[in-house]
């Protein structure tokens, strides 16, 4: 694999050395920004093929792709007057920030795809979506847990809207344990339970000879508790109202900075 550079180490860019420097084979070698110098040098110290360069600039100059990988507030004034050469990769995986929007602030005809790496590229088994797919960011992700190339910009808005739904997966998981202790059941029990119920819920997903519908169907009998719960809490009023905040999720991602 060809020299990575990474500008802007947060935890995404600490996840996606982890997952590319732990594995039985060798790493490639990895150069990081001084952005976020606590964790670059942690990264550094940790993998000997990972080291700190002195700027953006030279991270840019020793490396063959380029991930992007800043906080939104940040981005502009960390690449203005980055100088680009046109033969390098770059991959942008900062959430709405646009490819075109990023080439008029780099100046480059450098060859430019966006991705949604998730925190458990650190795992390698994170699904990651790029837009357009590129030989060596689909190398890249693939080895990471695998590449998935959409169309355009737009169907990455969709797949980046969808992965904005994990937390509100933990604060349902949050309730129900505050529920249960307010019942009386010791929070302790109560949370080491749902933990419990979830992963096994979990696991099923891995099995995708069956439609999500069907997981569904195969845990619930019909007039039973799963499908009260399902069709009292989770009605046509709620489904609307998720799709309804998704859709003005993916209007701000369409709009960039605005």
């Amino acid at each position: 694999m060809k020299r990575i550079g990474i500008i802007g180490v947060g935890e995404i860019a600490r996840a996606i050395v982890m997952g590319l420097q732990d594995g039985d084979e060798p790493g490639p070698e990895v150069l990081l920004s001084p952005r976020g110098a606590r964790t670059a040098a942690e990264l550094a110290e940790r993998y000997q093929d990972v080291r700190v360069c002195a700027d953006n600039q030279e991270v840019v100059d020793r490396s063959d792709l380029v991930i992007l990988a800043l906080r939104r507030q940040d981005w502009r004034a960390a690449l203005t007057g980055l100088t680009v050469p046109d033969d390098r990769v770059v991959v942008n995986v900062m959430p709405g920030v646009g490819t075109a929007e990023l080439r008029q602030v780099l100046a480059t005809d450098a060859e430019v795809t966006h991705a949604i790496p998730l925190p458990t590229v650190r795992e390698r088994r994170c699904i990651t979506v790029v837009c357009p797919s590129h030989p060596d960011a689909d190398a890249l992700f693939d080895r990471l847990g695998g590449a998935l190339p959409v169309a355009d910009e737009a169907a990455l808005n969709v797949f980046s809207a969808l992965t904005s739904t994990q937390t509100t997966y933990y604060a349902f998981l949050t309730t129900l344990v505050s529920w249960a202790a307010g019942q009386g059941i010791p929070a302790e029990d109560a949370d080491r339970f749902v933990r419990s119920l979830y992963q096994d819920a979990g696991r099923t997903l891995g099995d995708e000879t069956r439609s999500l519908q069907q997981l569904g169907s195969e845990h619930e009998t019909p007039g039973g508790s799963n499908e009260r719960v399902r069709t009292t809490w989770f009605d046509q009023a709620n489904t609307e109202a998720l799709r309804t905040t998704l859709d003005g999720l993916v209007a701000h991602l369409h709009g960039g900075d605005a």
